[in-house]
């Protein structure tokens, strides 16, 4: 015998049809943005929930998935982060941890990170570098107006007061 559907048995499938679809889309959204660059969490999260044709319940399974993979993991970011930071511009650890702050990261996972890679490269190996790039590009400070445009410039690339004075008069002493 032919049975006649009604329109909630239609309306129905046709969500967990689209309910599907949009799984698959976020799923491969979610692949598609860390292929771009790796994310935190909550930085893929945002980002998935920007599109219309997902939901939270959708994006919390995805997550969840790219989890179990391995795919997704906050603290391995946070650690490769500030250690791919570091290589690429000596910084202070004020400068480091404002970067990582944007990274939307919860505290202690950044100072975990933080603290792993300036155990791989101290500040004051980073301070010399920074130092040495200094004086070939615009030579030793003579005059105590250029002393204090090298002192802001590393200020500025976050390195603390003490450590930036201690430096600065080893090359004082050195020119001596």
């Amino acid at each position: 015998m032919w049975r006649k559907r009604n329109v909630s048995d239609k309306t129905s499938e046709r969500f967990v049809k689209d309910a599907e679809r949009s799984r698959e889309r976020t799923m491969n959204r979610a692949i598609k943005l860390l292929a771009a660059k790796p994310r935190s969490v909550a930085e893929l999260r945002e980002r998935l929930l920007e599109k219309l044709w997902t939901n939270e319940e959708i994006v919390d399974a995805v997550v969840e998935k790219l989890k179990e993979y391995k795919y997704l993991d906050d603290e391995q970011f946070a650690r490769d982060t500030a250690i791919s930071k570091l290589r690429q511009k000596p910084q202070g650890k004020r400068r480091l941890q404002l970067a990582m702050s944007q990274k939307k990261l919860d505290r202690e996972t950044v100072e975990n990170a933080i603290a792993s890679a300036y155990e791989k490269h101290p500040e004051s190996e980073l301070i010399d570098t920074a130092i040495e790039k200094r004086i070939r590009i615009k030579g030793k400070p003579e005059t105590r107006e250029e002393e204090k445009k090298f002192f802001d410039h590393l200020m500025r690339l976050g390195f603390g007061y003490g450590l930036i004075k201690e430096k600065l008069d080893e090359i004082k002493r050195q020119s001596i």
